[in-house]
């Protein structure tokens, strides 16, 4: 997925998970931050950001903030790029049919496909926490990130090929493993989910200010 219109800043603060102060040519603006994740190690005072202009030239916050450069290389924070990108990987694929939001149980599942007699559900994380070149995932507890797991693990027991993918949203890194240290419940709900079949993807990127790419 490419972002057109895009902007360099420098980061200041973040009032709260929604909004960033950031420096654009001298002046103080605030900015759309486009991730409700903590972000902590990335979104520091005095590193460079990436903002992509609002298409709405009326919206209170002008720009959205999509990326940071980061001492592990630039990061992509935008938490709708995942699911972006991944669609249209999924589209190069030899799918006969691919369903976005699809409904499944008491869950809206990211993803259905087919192909032949075959039926796949597959829910999309974004990974932005990066450790030792290990990118972990989630950054802040998630039950609603459990409950997907668990659904994809029914889907098994259904006949459907259950797959989750983690999009690494940097270069660079190869391997996403459960941030046990933060949420020990999502690192059990991967375990239950491997042993049940649900097959784990760590999809790789390409980042730059302007596109994220699955390569």
């Amino acid at each position: 997925m490419k972002y057109s219109h895009i902007t360099p800043a420098t980061f200041i603060s973040r009032p709260n998970r929604f909004i960033a102060q950031v420096e654009i040519e001298g002046k103080e603006v605030t900015v759309h931050v486009k991730n409700t994740g903590r972000c902590r190690e990335l979104l520091v005072p005095g590193r460079r950001v990436y903002l992509e202009k609002a298409s709405n030239p009326e919206r209170k916050t002008p720009y959205d903030l999509v990326s940071v450069e980061a001492p592990i290389g630039l990061v992509n924070i935008d938490s709708q790029a995942p699911n972006a990108v991944v669609k249209e990987w999924l589209l190069a694929q030899d799918y006969d049919v691919v369903i976005p939001e699809y409904k499944y149980g008491d869950s809206r599942i990211d993803f259905y496909m087919e192909k032949g007699d075959d039926k796949y559900l597959l829910e999309v994380k974004g990974c932005t926490l990066i450790k030792d070149g290990i990118g972990y995932f989630p950054d802040a507890p998630t039950e609603r990130g459990v409950k997907h797991i668990r659904e994809l693990i029914k889907a098994t027991h259904q006949g459907y090929k259950a797959m989750l993918a983690f999009v690494i949203q940097m270069d660079g890194v190869f391997e996403v493993r459960p941030n046990i240290e933060t949420h020990p419940e999502f690192g059990v709900a991967i375990e239950d989910a491997q042993d049940a079949g649900v097959e784990i993807l760590n999809l790789t990127c390409h980042v730059t200010p302007e596109e994220l790419r699955i390569i």
